[in-house]
C-alpha cells in the first residue's frame, strides 16, 4: 500500500466541509470582507456542481471552462506596480484537506489555466490560477511595459501564492498545511523560477518539460526555422515541404527504434539515435520525390546537432529525432517563425524585423537583455533544499517543442552546482518516451500530470500530483512513475534520471548509472 492511502485516511478527519447552506453565503461574502494588500475581489459565487457544466471564463483567451466539482469561486486581480496587474481564480472545493495548490501557464500565454483548476480542486486542492500578467497570447503586449514583463517572467506565480494563501485562510477559516504548484512548459519554467528566487512559496514543485535556459530555447527554435529557409521558404531550396518530413520521420524511426531492443514505435532514448540523413539523399538528377536534395540534407544535420555559438559554445541541445510525425510537430517547420512576438517586442522593439538576418550572434544579445531576468537556468536550488522542498519534473522523449536533453542537462547542472551526484533527496527527473510536449503521443503519457483526462488511475504510483503529496506529507518519494497510453490503456513504468528505461525481452526496467554528473559530455551536456 503506498502511504497516500493511508495519508488520505488521516486527513479526512481533517477535512474542512461547510455545512450545505453556509458554502453560499460564506463564498459570496469574501467580496465584502475580504481586503488584500492591493486586491479587489472582482466576484466571488458559490458553484453547486452535481453534473459537470460550462461557466464563463474570464479574459479573452477562452469564452467558457467546464467546472465538474462543487466549488466557490473567487476572480480577483493584484495591482503589482502602477503599471502592471495580475488577474486571477482561485477555485476553493468543498470538501478541503488542507493543501493549496498554484497554477502556471504556457507560451507567451495570459490564460488562466481553467484546465487544471478544475482538476485540482477535484483532487480536493484549493486551486489558483492567473492569466500571468496579461491578457491573450499577443506580445505586444510587452512593448513599453517592463512591469508587465516582470509579472510574465517571475512575479506573477508569487503573487498566486501570497494573495491566494490569504484568500484561502479567509475562506475556510484556517490557513493551509502544505502549498504545491503544478505546471507545464513555460508554466515548468515558471515552477523552476519559483524555487530559485522564491524557496518558501510551495512545498513541492511539478514542473513539467521546463522552458528553462529560455533565451537560448527561443533561439534555438528560431534557428530551427532558419535552417530551412525561414521567412523566405517560397525561394529556398532548404525548405522541406511536409510530406518530405513524414518520409524522414519513417526513416529515423527506421534507423531507431529497435535500438532499445523493440520495435514498437518508440524512440526510448533519443540521444542513442546518430540518426544518417545521408540515407534519403536523391540520386540521379531526375529524382525529387520521396527524397532530399542536397540543400535539406545541410538542414537537416544542423536541426539533428546541438546548438553552438560563434565561439563554439554551446547554447542548446540538440532536437530530439523521433518527434517529426504528426501535424503539430511539422508545424514548427512549416517556414514561419513562431518566435517572432518575442523577439519583435522584448529584443529587438521593432514588429517589423522579419528575421532575415537571424544568427546565434542574435540569441547572445537576448542574452544580455535577459529581459524580467527570465533565462531561469541557475543550478543553485541550495535555499530551496534546505527549506524542505521537493521538485518532480518530467520530459516527454518526443517533445516537438523543447528538446528533453535540456531536462537532463538541467540536472547535471544543479547537481555539479550543489555537488551532489544523486539529487535524489529532494529532485527527481523522469523521462517518458514517446510523449509529446506536456502530454500526449505513443507513449504511456498520462500519469496525472495536466487536467482530468491525464489522471488514468487515481493512485500515487500513477499520479504525479498525488505522488508528490506522498513525497511532501509522507516522506515517501517515487521512485517511478507509471503512466498509461491513450490507446488500449498499455502502461509502462517512467525512470527516474539517471536511471535508464531497459527492454530486458519482456517489459522495460529501469537500470542505473554509476556517476551521472561525471559521464563523459554529450551532445546534451
Amino acid at each position: 500500500m503506498r502511504p497516500l492511502t493511508f495519508l488520505l485516511l488521516l486527513v479526512a478527519s481533517l477535512a474542512h466541509s461547510l455545512p450545505q447552506d453556509a458554502r453560499s453565503s460564506a463564498c459570496t461574502g469574501l467580496k465584502t470582507r475580504l481586503h488584500l494588500e492591493n486586491t479587489t475581489i472582482l466576484s466571488a459565487e458559490h458553484l453547486d456542481i452535481s453534473q459537470p457544466k460550462n461557466v464563463t471564463a474570464l479574459g479573452t483567451c477562452q469564452t467558457e471552462a467546464l467546472a465538474s466539482t462543487s466549488v466557490c469561486r473567487v476572480q480577483f486581480v493584484v495591482n503589482t506596480t502602477t503599471t502592471s496587474a495580475v488577474h486571477a481564480e482561485a477555485w476553493l472545493p468543498d470538501t478541503w484537506y488542507g493543501r493549496f495548490l498554484a497554477l502556471g501557464n504556457g507560451g507567451l500565454g495570459g490564460c488562466i489555466d481553467y484546465l487544471n483548476l478544475d482538476y485540482g480542486a477535484s483532487l480536493h486542492f484549493a486551486t489558483v490560477g492567473s492569466n500571468n500578467g496579461h491578457d491573450g497570447t499577443d506580445g505586444s503586449v510587452f512593448v513599453g511595459h517592463p512591469e508587465v514583463l516582470n509579472d510574465f517572467a517571475f512575479r506573477a506565480i508569487h503573487v498566486e501564492a501570497v494573495i491566494g494563501k490569504q484568500i484561502v485562510e479567509e475562506y475556510y477559516g484556517s490557513p493551509h498545511h502544505r502549498s504545491y504548484y503544478l505546471g507545464c512548459s513555460t508554466g515548468g519554467r515558471q515552477g523552476t523560477q519559483a524555487a530559485l528566487k522564491y524557496p518558501d512559496d510551495f512545498d513541492g514543485i511539478i514542473a513539467g518539460a521546463p522552458a528553462t535556459d529560455w533565451n537560448h530555447l527561443i533561439g534555438e527554435i528560431t534557428m530551427l526555422a532558419r535552417y530551412i529557409g525561414a521567412p523566405h521558404i517560397g525561394t529556398s531550396p532548404s525548405f522541406i515541404p511536409p510530406a518530405l518530413w513524414d518520409i524522414i520521420a519513417a526513416e529515423i524511426l527506421k534507423q531507431c527504434d529497435g535500438l532499445d531492443g523493440i520495435v514498437d514505435g518508440i524512440i526510448t532514448e533519443p540521444d542513442a539515435c546518430d540518426f544518417r540523413p545521408e540515407a534519403l539523399v536523391c540520386v540521379g538528377d531526375s529524382a525529387t520525390e520521396g527524397c532530399v536534395s542536397v540543400p535539406q540534407l545541410e538542414a537537416l544535420r544542423k536541426i539533428y546537432q546541438p546548438l553552438f555559438g560563434p565561439e563554439g559554445e554551446l547554447l542548446y541541445p540538440r532536437y530530439d529525432p523521433g518527434t517529426e510525425e504528426g501535424g503539430f510537430a511539422q508545424a514548427g517547420f512549416n517556414g514561419s517563425v513562431t518566435t517572432s512576438d518575442w523577439y519583435r517586442y522584448t529584443i529587438f522593439n521593432d514588429s517589423s524585423y522579419d528575421f532575415s538576418n537571424f544568427t546565434t550572434k542574435d540569441i547572445l544579445l537576448s542574452d544580455r537583455i535577459n529581459p524580467g531576468g527570465i533565462s531561469t537556468f541557475s543550478g543553485n536550488f541550495s535555499e530551496f533544499k534546505a527549506s524542505g522542498g521537493k521538485f518532480l519534473t518530467y520530459h516527454g522523449r518526443r517533445d516537438e517543442a523543447i528538446p528533453s536533453g535540456n531536462s537532463k542537462r538541467v540536472y547535471n547542472l544543479i547537481s555539479k552546482t550543489l555537488g551532489m551526484p544523486s539529487l535524489d533527496s529532494f529532485y527527481r527527473l523522469f523521462l517518458v518516451p514517446g510523449m509529446t510536449h506536456c502530454m500526449g503521443g505513443p507513449g504511456a503519457s498520462r500519469f496525472g500530470q495536466y487536467g482530468l483526462v491525464s489522471n488514468a488511475a487515481n493512485t500515487s504510483s500513477h499520479n504525479v500530483l498525488l505522488a508528490m503529496v506522498d513525497w511532501v506529507e509522507g516522506g515517501s518519494p517515487p521512485d517511478t512513475v507509471t503512466g498509461t497510453d491513450f490507446g488500449n490503456g498499455t502502461q509502462r513504468v517512467h525512470c527516474r534520471y539517471p536511471e535508464r528505461s531497459v527492454w530486458d525481452g519482456e517489459a522495460y526496467v529501469c537500470k542505473a548509472l554509476d556517476v551521472p554528473f561525471l559521464d563523459k559530455p554529450s551532445q546534451n551536456a
